[in-house]
């Protein structure tokens, strides 16, 4: 691997668009293609905007400004202190909602960014048009998984290692990011990306500081169970969804069970629509991107998604 460290690793030519915006005091980068209503779409861990490039060109090419951002300390966006917990994650997405010079957003949000994408629905919700949420269960739903279900409190082992401080930091990033690489196979079904995807993933989490700011928030997702700013972040998250909510799932996915994520409906005061791939495992978008794309495009064209 050459040069893993050099933070253009991430600005990955193809045809898109990069630049950078600011929002809620910090820089994003973002790969942007297409023109029509803004789809923006959050990338969970362990990857960045670049496991969105097919669902770019699908949704560009159905009519939308599609935008996949970098989260805040990931990929090409600034690696900030402190503001790593979920409240302030969202308030960057919306923020670059505002950014973009757009009224609204059909957020589309896989693992991490599905959690950020639920809660900018409940706290913003004039700023989403829409929402779709990729192998993530609603946060109130994921809390009670986690202290409730032995299984998900296993499937989700991973987040509770990263309470150790500086340890997997130094794990994400030996042999040149192998760990990630290996969580991705681990994690995928049958069909896991090639080893040219692994690799870029791998040499994104090298870039300096960017593991450390990757598991930040599943630091606080944790901590934050006892902790009264999560008591309160949990209560803020009682307010219903209302904006019409696609959830998507991966019928394998060994680290959010199919049982933790469905039932995240009754959070939605909305059209909710569940779609469970079959054989796929945690990232169903690149697992099986016409598919996964086709279903997306489909319910985002649908004038009645609750049908």
């Amino acid at each position: 691997m050459t040069d893993p460290a050099a933070p253009s690793a991430v600005r990955i030519e193809g045809p898109w668009t990069h630049r950078d915006v600011a929002a809620n005091g910090a820089r994003f980068h973002i790969a942007e293609l297409g023109d029509g209503p803004l789809v923006l779409l959050l990338h969970g861990f362990p990857q960045f905007w670049w496991t969105w490039r097919q669902q770019l060109v699908a949704l560009a090419d159905a009519g939308f400004r599609a935008v996949a951002m970098d989260l805040r300390g990931v990929g090409g966006s600034d690696r900030t202190p402190r503001g790593y917990d979920p409240a302030n994650l969202a308030l960057d997405v919306t923020g670059v909602i505002r950014s973009l010079g757009e009224p609204d957003a059909a957020l589309v949000g896989h693992d991490l960014g599905g959690y950020l994408a639920w809660t900018a629905a409940a706290m913003r919700p004039k700023l989403v048009r829409r929402l779709a949420v990729v192998s993530m269960p609603h946060p109130r739903r994921w809390r009670s998984a986690m202290l409730r279900d032995a299984r998900q409190t296993v499937a989700g082992s991973y987040i509770w290692g990263f309470q150790r401080p500086w340890v997997p930091e130094r794990q994400l990033t030996a042999d040149d990011g192998a760990l990630v690489g290996r969580l991705i196979q681990d994690w995928s079904g049958p069909k896991p990306p090639d080893e040219h995807t692994m690799e870029t993933y791998r040499r994104a989490m090298c870039i300096p500081s960017t593991a450390h700011c990757a598991i930040e928030p599943y630091r606080w997702m944790v901590r934050s169970l006892v902790r009264p700013d999560g008591i309160q972040f949990n209560r803020r998250m009682k307010r219903p969804v209302r904006v019409p909510t696609l959830h998507l799932h991966g019928s394998l996915d060994p680290v959010i069970r199919t049982r933790s994520a469905a039932g995240s409906g009754e959070y939605v005061e909305a059209p909710y629509r569940w779609r469970l791939f079959d054989g796929l495992g945690h990232f169903p978008h690149e697992e099986d991107p016409v598919a996964f794309s086709t279903e997306l495009v489909n319910w985002l064209k649908d004038p009645e998604p609750d049908r």
